[in-house]
């Protein structure tokens, strides 16, 4: 299907993308899986190729020239992440998508020389500390405090499921400071994660996504300056909900890429895949469904572009987003479903890119939100 959201410099960019993966990070993949982590070595060849500072000002060794941000080029990024598997945008989502408008946006200009020349380099690997242990996506109820000493603060609390977290840098960690504001009582800090009474707690053993870092936090008496204090104090969650809305549309882009991407392959081994002397796809129910898992992909793609379209003009909403990230969500792990069926018992042998897919996409039902909580926002939405 014709896309018409992206133009020439958009398509080199992609060209780009594409080639800077294949040579620099395909061969790898197996390394990353068996250490649980992406490679430094990564990070500072991303940052080098400017992948890493598309949403950073030139100024401060980014991408962005002066009032010239287009979001587009950030989802071609993702869609490309997202034909190799879930990780790869999940991790470089997180950092130069997710943490970057909060460094960009809410920073002084101290705090943004200190940090964006080497967030957009590599040098300094970032994580968000939203989720907490009895929390979920309850952000309103967070319980880690940071409580003031002097000029001073010091954090107690905990983090889980911290995508970045045992190799990052920089913590963005959400912390109540006024208790008795509830969800108005909310900061967020820079964390550095050198600092006495920080730890990463376990690498935690997922289902799927073997190559990344998702790791528990914990801080005791983390005394962090008053300089490290991101954006206005007791501002944290409206931050949060303001900046939540581009990373459940990052979630849409890769749930659409990676889903088309496994379903591109599937139709080719439907062709080349032999049972009773003919391809399994010249079987009618096979056939049938192929058709119907290609307009669904294609008819949420038409959707998600008008999103992007949207965030990059400033005009994507809340409840678009949430729209956006349950359905591609749901129809990725239908698809694969899907995928898996069509392969028969080889789907379910981790040597197949399809068995690896249909295990990392399950958490994009629950992640940046979870799907209920998507149709209560739209639910709310329409009067309920």
């Amino acid at each position: 299907m014709s896309r018409e959201i992206y133009d020439e410099d958009h398509e080199a960019f992609r060209a780009s993308v594409k080639e800077f993966l294949d040579r620099e990070v395909v061969p790898h993949l197996d390394d990353y899986a068996a250490s649980h982590g992406l490679a430094r070595e990564f990070w500072l060849a991303a940052g080098k190729q400017g992948y890493l500072g598309l949403e950073v000002p030139e100024t401060y060794g980014g991408q962005i020239e002066e009032g010239a941000g287009d979001y587009r080029f950030n989802a071609v990024l993702t869609e490309e992440l997202s034909k190799i598997n879930m990780t790869l945008p999940s991790c470089v989502g997180i950092h130069a998508d997710i943490v970057a408008p909060y460094l960009v946006h809410l920073t002084t200009e101290e705090q943004k020389q200190r940090w964006l020349p080497r967030f957009c380099s590599g040098e300094l690997l970032t994580a968000i500390g939203m989720t907490e242990p009895g929390g979920g996506s309850d952000l309103a109820n967070l319980k880690t405090t940071a409580v003031r000493d002097g000029d001073d603060w010091i954090i107690n609390g905990s983090k889980t499921f911290i995508t970045n977290g045992g190799s990052a840098d920089l913590v963005v960690v959400a912390a109540r400071t006024s208790p008795e504001k509830k969800a108005k009582g909310i900061s967020l800090f820079g964390v550095d994660t050198t600092l006495p009474g920080f730890s990463v707690g376990r690498v935690l053993d997922k289902v799927g996504q073997d190559e990344s870092d998702t790791a528990e936090l914990a801080f005791e008496d983390v005394r962090v300056s008053n300089d490290d204090l991101i954006g206005p104090l007791d501002t944290g969650f409206i931050s949060m909900m303001q900046f939540l809305p581009q990373e459940r549309l990052g979630s849409a882009i890769t749930n659409l890429a990676h889903a088309a991407q496994i379903l591109e392959e599937t139709i080719q081994y439907a062709k080349d895949r032999k049972a009773f002397g003919q391809p399994i796809g010249s079987f009618q129910h096979n056939a049938f469904l192929m058709a119907e898992l290609v307009t669904q992909v294609e008819v949420t793609q038409a959707y998600v572009d008008q999103c992007v379209l949207k965030h990059t003009r400033g005009q994507l909403t809340a409840v678009d987003a949430a729209k956006a990230k349950w359905w591609t969500s749901q129809m990725q792990n239908d698809v694969l479903d899907h995928c898996v069926q069509l392969h028969g018992g080889y789907g379910y042998m981790n040597e197949y890119r399809v068995a690896r897919a249909w295990r990392d996409a399950r958490v994009s039902k629950i992640w940046a939100g979870s799907n209920e909580i998507m149709k209560m926002l739209i639910g709310r939405d329409l009067g309920f």
